[in-house]
């Protein structure tokens, strides 16, 4: 089946195509003749990915999913949720991202400490966080909408050398038990056990981040839509 992904980063073309597998071929709306960079103007990911969904039906009148991702982080009270990938700045820069995450985490860290040495009631800081995706798909004109979530930590320095965007300092809280040493933790229903290495997600291979990443449960869960409708 062929299906326009709304983006232009290949990296997340061959992702989605590894998710969901044989039976589907992905292109890009570049692939397809239409270059222009699709409006994001939506309050939630969910609209923004919606947005983009229909813009590619409106303009190619082709089946086409769309996603749009956040990553929410605790300390910063779930930023920098619809504007991760855009967080330094509108070039999309991953680097300076994850340098602008990780400076405004520890400045709110250090703020917390502070303010608890003064004696205020003040929640203790951590790291915890969560990469959220939503997936819009038009097939045959009809919206459907999937959804994923990937629980985790983000780490103090950069690590690893996969992956892309902010994999480098997030920690998966559970990563597929074949990534660790299967003598230290039992494996879940999934085959999940937890991230005992706080291995990054640059550090596990692309088959284990595919199995455990918020994109991945999200595509899944179309591919087992499309699966039952018959396409």
């Amino acid at each position: 089946m062929k299906l326009v992904f709304a983006t232009g980063n290949r990296s997340k073309l061959q992702e989605a195509a590894e998710i969901l597998g044989e039976g589907f071929a992905l292109v890009t709306p570049a692939d397809m003749g239409l270059a222009e960079e699709i409006p994001e103007t939506g309050k939630t990911l969910a609209a923004n990915s919606l947005l983009k969904a229909q813009y590619i039906y409106d303009h190619l009148g082709v089946d086409c999913f769309a996603d749009d991702t956040g990553l929410e982080v605790e300390i910063l009270k779930g930023a920098p949720g619809l504007h991760t990938a855009r967080y330094a700045g509108e070039d999309r820069n991953p680097a300076a991202n994850i340098a602008k995450l990780l400076t405004e985490m520890a400045q709110h860290e250090n703020e917390a400490s502070m303010a608890r040495e003064y004696g205020l009631d003040t929640v203790h800081a951590t790291r915890k966080a969560r990469f959220r995706t939503v997936v819009t798909l038009i097939l045959s004109g009809k919206t459907h909408t999937f959804e994923g979530v990937m629980e985790g930590r983000i780490a103090i320095c950069r690590s690893g050398k996969g992956g892309f965007g902010y994999d480098p300092v997030f920690i998966p809280d559970q990563v597929p038990q074949y990534e660790l040493d299967p003598l230290k933790a039992e494996a879940d229903g999934d085959g999940l056990v937890p991230n005992w290495k706080m291995l990054t997600a640059s550090e596990i291979s692309e088959t284990a981040k595919n199995q455990i990443s918020h994109r991945g449960k999200a595509l899944r869960a179309m591919a087992e839509y499309l699966q039952v409708a018959g396409k």
